[in-house]
Order: C-alpha cells, then sequence, then structure tokens
C-alpha cells in the first residue's frame, strides 16, 4: 500500500520503528559496559551499537561543537561501523564520504598558495621520470 507524500506503508512503520528505536537511550550501566572501541567520539560520546545509533549519530554530528577536522574523523568512525553492522545504505554513505574534505583543507587546496604545489604534482604525474622541488617550485 502507497500513501500519497510518505511512501509505501512498510516503509513508514520501518521508519517508525528506527525513530523508537533511536529513542531509547543508553542507560549509564549499559554505556559503562561497552568497550572504548564501540564510541567513535571523543570522551565515549557517539555510541554505534547498532543501525539506529549509527543513523543518530549521522545526523546529530552536524550539532555537535566539535571542530570540523574531529567532526570529519567522527564521520569516518561512524560510516566504518555503519558498514560492519550491514547498516542501510552505510556502504553507499561511506562511498560517498570517501573524498570527503574539511572546508579548511578544500579551502587550502583552491588557495594560490598551493596552486603552485598543485601544478607540480600534476605535472610529476604526467611525466613521472621528473623529480619534484618544492623547496624552488622547480620541475627537474
Amino acid at each position: 500500500m502507497r500513501i500519497e507524500g510518505v511512501g509505501t506503508l512498510k516503509g513508514l512503520i520501518d521508519r517508525a520503528n528506527e525513530v523508537m528505536e533511536v529513542s531509547k537511550k543508553l542507560s549509564t550501566k549499559t554505556r559503562k559496559k561497552m568497550k572504548d572501541s564501540t564510541f567513535c567520539g571523543p570522551n565515549r560520546s557517539f555510541p554505534i551499537n547498532d543501525c539506529a545509533h549509527y543513523t543518530a549519530g549521522l545526523r546529530l554530528l552536524n550539532r555537535s561543537k566539535f571542530s570540523a577536522e574531529e567532526k570529519a574523523k567522527i564521520k569516518k568512525c561512524i560510516l566504518n561501523k555503519g558498514v560492519k553492522l550491514g547498516c542501510k545504505n552505510a556502504k553507499e554513505n561511506k562511498k560517498e564520504n570517501s573524498s570527503y574534505l574539511t572546508s579548511e583543507i578544500k579551502e587550502l587546496y583552491d588557495s594560490e598558495e598551493f596552486a603552485t604545489t598543485k601544478q607540480l604534482v600534476e605535472a610529476s604525474i604526467k611525466d613521472p621520470n621528473k623529480s619534484l622541488d618544492f623547496y624552488l617550485g622547480l620541475i627537474v
């Protein structure tokens, strides 16, 4: 049965079950029993012990006050755990994220200061017999 604007009834039920699962908070006792490797964030934050917490972790990450660099590390960990747990769309999400650049890295990569380095690297790829001298900015 398809419900207009919502999708299938099964999809709606699955989504409701997912929301119910995520809403179950982990008790302090349960969290303490978990291995450190279950957590993706610093100070045992972002526990990823099941697919519901995988989904919640991805959704809540941008609300956290961690730096962009720290968020990138946490996201990578969450995506890896999602794949290991067999979570829905985890493999696709990991593939999309594999070329993820933080805004700071992208800004540096696109800067004029980095342009010479990019040119040198691209030239060395085209001709592997050339050696690079980054200090002088020359191809030898």
